[in-house]
């Protein structure tokens, strides 16, 4: 079992950024990939990006890539979610999520546990 608690999110003029962490409860962190979603209100949630294991891998979705960046200390257990250039589009809860299986895809369901979720508001 994997436990998942986010952090860092909050309020943000658009073209500021934020920057979203997720903590891990297992020392085995360093063997999951970790992913990010985003679930706006009225909205279906949304693959966000995907780290591998050792950070060799990285995917993003097409609205975020060359804006956000995800990275990972395996040290900390801690996966990292930096949003820059922010956009009023960006405002959701995001979440954070684990899977052992190698880049699980965009796929929710494909990820066996997931954060309770931090709320990000962009601001116009």
């Amino acid at each position: 079992q994997v436990q998942l608690v986010e952090s860092g999110g909050g309020l943000v003029q658009a073209g500021g950024s934020l920057r979203l962490s997720c903590a891990a409860s297992r020392r085995t962190f360093s063997t999951y990939t970790m992913g990010w979603f985003r679930q706006a209100p009225g909205k279906e949630r949304e693959f966000v990006g995907a780290t591998s294991w050792s950070s060799g891998s990285t995917d993003y979705a097409d609205s975020v890539k060359g804006r956000f960046t995800i990275s990972r200390d395996n040290n900390k257990n801690t996966v990292y979610l930096q949003m820059n250039s922010l956009k009023p589009e960006d405002t959701a809860v995001y979440y954070c999520a684990a899977d052992r299986k190698f880049m699980p895809g965009k796929i929710g369901s494909n990820y066996s546990y997931w954060g309770q979720g931090t709320q990000v508001t962009v601001s116009s």
